[in-house]
């Protein structure tokens, strides 16, 4: 008897395609790899009539699209810009050449210098001439650590660009559950640059003689500011009328940058001291001379943790087993489907309310769960606070070791591996198998560890490249660094307006997605670089 059933398959993964019988009997078992947008057919034929003996047979009906190709033309697009770029700066660094382009663009000018016997105008005297960002910023050093803005372009850059949808590709998606794709990546870096910032500018201002109470109403202030800010942007219906306040989502990107800034910040100005330039202390052990003298905060950390590991692993909740970490749904077996995130998203719809968390998570495509989860919510604000902290250890490691270079390398170096250890322990080395495994919804702690890692690693190329070689300038990552904030806010206010989106002719297509995001992500770039050169920077 022939029959003929069709439906969709997973591309992103290879699969495992299982043919029972009548009698639930298993007669065919393949795995393949199926391409996006191909047309297949499974032949199963029994052969000789026998009714135990089948065979299986993928045919392909339609060739599947390379998915890859518009990456590959977008990279070479960008590598043709930059190396345009590149070369202009090298032709504005030859005196005779600037010197002509000048005079073309500014003949009266010009005309007024000759005839003054002041001489051509040198790159310094323009008016357009990049001046560093601590010329005009407050501190006695006229020293900046371009590495830290770098770093903190980069993780906004990709942030941005896989929250316009990344081409639709699956890696600039978030992962449905455990792991991690590129998408995954970028929040926790900009937390751990956020910790950098917080050590070097609290530093700064107390050597300043900024008094702490001051500089608490600071922190108090803006960390009000980014949480009323980001409930806000999070909540783009607020104006519609009172009825959409019962919908309120309150946590957020921006609510957790606020909270989590908020604990380190005041931690960071009540035990610390400001670290003199020559950054001598007299220590029992001068190695550790970065820890010993805060080990107060360090003991208020392992508190911290230790309240979420007994939250997250022996916390009752209705219904689920204790600890569990599972995304619910038909995840498990479907044994636990109204379970997903376990502690985490108890203590959510408890102190928040079921309609104040997000009600769309990543896991309920895959998992096909129906609760609502928040990514942002309480209990993983614990972890972004330690994230936090370990880029606060990064901006100690900066202060101490002012100007030593390989001190400063070795350091980070030493601390990328020690959390990757940690993160080889926690996880047993495997996605789903491990005692804690790496996880962005529940903010997981090997989730922290592995990031850092990883951070410590990113901090450490760039900084070399930028700030010790200096054979980076840190272009184009270096302007929207600077500006953080603003782009950020703006990104997501103009997400759905020309020219940053229109409406796109094929929906299915990656090359028509990734040419709109990527263009919209560059445009933000470009307004970067056009703030920084009026010197426009938003800080709250």
């Amino acid at each position: 008897m022939n029959s003929i059933g069709t439906g969709p398959v997973d591309s992103q993964h290879a699969v495992t395609l299982i043919v029972n019988g009548s009698n639930s009997k298993q007669i065919c078992r393949i795995h393949y790899h199926f391409g996006e947008f191909g047309n297949y057919s499974l032949m199963v034929k029994n052969l000789h009539n026998n009714i135990l003996q089948f065979s299986c047979n993928i045919i392909i009906n339609q060739n599947p699209f390379n998915s890859n190709l518009p990456i590959f033309f977008a990279f070479l697009i960008y590598v043709v810009i930059f190396s345009i770029l590149m070369l202009g700066q090298f032709c504005m660094n030859i005196e005779l050449i600037r010197n002509w382009l000048y005079k073309k663009m500014n003949p009266r000018e010009t005309d007024r210098l000759i005839n003054s016997e002041l001489g051509s105008p040198s790159r310094a005297d323009s008016i357009g001439s990049d001046l560093p960002a601590s010329v005009w910023s407050s501190g006695p050093s006229l020293h900046r650590l371009r590495s830290l803005d770098t770093f903190r372009g980069l993780a906004l850059i990709i942030m941005v660009f896989v929250n316009y949808g990344g081409g639709k590709y699956w890696f600039f998606k978030h992962q449905s559950w455990n792991g991690l794709t590129v998408a995954d990546l970028v929040f926790p870096w900009f937390v751990f640059i956020m910790g950098t910032s917080i050590s070097l500018s609290l530093s700064s201002m107390l050597r300043r003689g900024c008094s702490k109470w001051k500089l608490l109403g600071k922190i108090l202030w803006r960390s009000l500011l980014l949480f009323l800010i980001g409930v806000i942007i999070v909540n783009p219906n607020y104006c519609l009328g009172p009825l959409s306040w019962e919908n309120l989502r309150i946590p957020g990107v921006l609510q957790r940058l606020s909270c989590t800034y908020f604990v380190v910040a005041v931690l960071e100005l009540l035990f610390a001291k400001p670290v003199p330039d020559n950054s001598t202390l007299e220590i029992p052990c001068p190695a550790l001379r970065d820890i010993l003298p805060y080990w107060p905060q360090w003991l208020f950390m392992m508190a911290l943790e230790t309240v979420w590991l007994c939250l997250t692993f022996l916390l009752n909740v209705p219904g689920c087993p204790n600890g569990y970490l599972g995304p619910g749904g038909i995840g498990d077996f479907g044994n636990y489907p109204n379970c997903t995130g376990g502690a985490a998203a108890y203590i959510d719809h408890v102190l928040l309310g079921e309609k104040h968390i997000y009600q769309h998570p990543s896991s309920n495509v895959l998992y096909q769960t129906t609760v609502a989860f928040d990514p942002e919510g309480i209990l993983g604000t614990i972890n972004s606070v330690i994230m936090a902290f370990l880029g606060l250890q990064a901006g100690k490691i900066l202060l101490f070791y002012k100007d030593q270079h390989r001190q400063i390398m070795l350091r980070f170096c030493i601390w990328s591996v020690v959390m990757g250890v940690i993160s080889a322990v926690l996880t047993e080395c495997s996605k789903d198998e491990g005692f804690i495994p790496v996880n962005k919804n529940l903010w997981s702690i090997s989730y922290v560890t592995t990031l850092s890692s990883f951070g410590f690693v990113l901090l450490l190329l760039i900084y070399y490249l930028v700030d010790v070689k200096k054979v980076w300038s840190g272009s184009p990552f270096f302007f929207p660094g600077m500006n953080s904030i603003l782009i950020y806010v703006g990104h997501e206010i103009f997400e759905n307006y020309f020219p940053f989106k229109w409406k796109m002719q094929d929906a299915q297509s990656h090359s028509e997605h990734l040419a709109q995001n990527l263009i919209a992500t560059s445009l933000w770039v470009f307004i970067s670089y056009v703030l920084y050169r009026k010197r426009i920077f938003w800080k709250i």
